[in-house]
């Protein structure tokens, strides 16, 4: 019997640059869509761990836009958004930061974006 392999669609998109970062945002502004950025890094642990909650999060909430930027490629997004550790969640508005949350909190992270969706 052979196994079937289950495909599952990814909504978590990556940005790498500050262009693709400075096109999403805009997209997900002009057409009135919240956002919520995962910034991350390859050697942080708790980052990692939240990768697969934070894509569940994206499945959940289809009209939402969910980036993830690796703070190592994406420096100047890092950067400009003030950064300064991993993970941390920034929810999005009209193209500009609404709440920031730092950690690996599932559970509080689930909470801020329901309430940020439904204000």
């Amino acid at each position: 019997m052979e196994r079937q392999k289950k495909i599952v669609k990814k909504r978590v998109i990556k940005v790498g640059s500050e262009e693709s970062w400075d096109y999403y945002v805009t997209k997900a502004s002009l057409q009135g869509c919240p956002a919520v950025v995962h910034f991350s890094a390859s050697w942080c642990t708790p980052s990692r761990t939240m990768s697969p909650f934070f894509e569940e999060l994206a499945l959940e909430y289809k009209s939402v836009l969910f980036l993830s930027v690796d703070v190592d490629e994406a420096k100047e997004v890092a950067s400009k958004l003030e950064i300064k550790a991993m993970p941390t969640f920034v929810l999005m508005k009209n193209g500009a930061p609404d709440h920031k949350l730092v950690g690996a909190n599932p559970e509080e992270l689930r909470k801020r974006i329901k309430a940020f969706i439904y204000c």
